[in-house]
């Protein structure tokens, strides 16, 4: 019977791209996890754009945790995103390796973690608003029904504008009951929830806690905790409080301060119930220290 479903139900044949003929592949811009990027030129208009090409093999091991779940692919997550602080991807497929591809916009700009290892000027004049522009972003993700997973510097770009982009989806998955079940501990270890390490039932507000911990960093340039390379030593986080921010910023401003130091309670239930009220807190603050920006 499960033959014939198959015979009968056919899913669309999907035509495979050769990404080195079909784009002028130009420079690698950078390789994550489970992916290389290139600056490259789609001929059909010249503009610029960026090709994410996923490791198949790396892949093939992520949806292993999801065996069952029919987890949608980050093509097809990405190129339903759009915001002005999430990347805009304009089309997704196969290459003719097997590969799973993406198109997206090319950002100008650097990545928040090279600007939380600087702490140059430019991210201590601008950390309120880039703050309250990752919030706004995830925001939108979380009111759209998705779970982020993988918030952290590594996966937010910052344009010569100054306009903050979330560019990474690999992890994201939708909000539903099956995906919030305990056991799946996908994420970067340094950003990950006391719940998800544990792995007990989670939500939305793993991406609070992530990116509380996200703001902690740009605004100090160091973790909540020594940093963790693997799963044991993260264990730290759940039996042991954050540092208070204000040790490392004695002058922050008491909203701001309380209001990442609240995104980062152990207990979900502690923690901002929406990422909008915590962004509503940063931008209450930059208003009122900032009030001509």
């Amino acid at each position: 019977m499960e033959f014939l479903k198959r015979l009968f139900n056919k899913e669309p044949r999907i035509e495979k791209v050769d990404v080195e003929k079909r784009f002028q592949l130009l420079t690698r811009v950078g390789q994550g996890s489970m992916s290389k990027v290139w600056k490259a030129t789609d001929p059909r208009n010249n503009d610029l754009v960026a090709v994410k090409v996923l490791d198949r093999a790396k892949l093939a091991r992520l949806q292993q945790r999801f065996v069952g779940l029919d987890k949608p692919s980050e093509g097809q997550i990405a190129s339903v995103l759009n915001h002005p602080n999430v990347a805009r991807t304009i089309s997704h497929g196969i290459t003719t390796n097997n590969e799973e591809f993406l198109v997206m916009e090319f950002i100008e700009g650097d990545s928040m973690s090279y600007l939380v290892e600087t702490q140059n000027a430019r991210m201590k004049e601008n950390c309120i608003w880039y703050c309250i522009q990752l919030g706004e972003g995830l925001n939108y993700l979380h009111t759209n029904d998705w779970i982020h997973r993988d918030l952290c510097p590594r996966n937010i770009v910052v344009t010569k504008d100054d306009l903050v982009k979330i560019i990474d989806f690999g992890l994201m998955v939708p909000n539903t009951p099956e995906f919030r079940r305990p056991g799946n501990r996908t994420g970067t270890a340094n950003y990950m929830a006391p719940e998800l390490i544990l792995r007990q039932p989670t939500d939305q507000r793993i991406d609070i806690f992530s990116y509380a911990v996200t703001c902690y960093e740009m605004y100090t340039g160091e973790l909540p905790w020594p940093a963790a390379d693997t799963m044991e030593s993260v264990l730290h986080h759940v039996n042991q409080p954050p540092e208070d921010i204000r040790q490392y910023l004695p002058d922050l401003d008491e909203q701001i301060a309380n209001a990442i130091m609240t995104g980062l309670e152990k207990k979900p239930d502690d923690r901002w119930r929406t990422v909008q009220r915590m962004v509503n807190e940063f931008r209450e603050a930059g208003d009122r220290l900032y009030p001509d920006q």
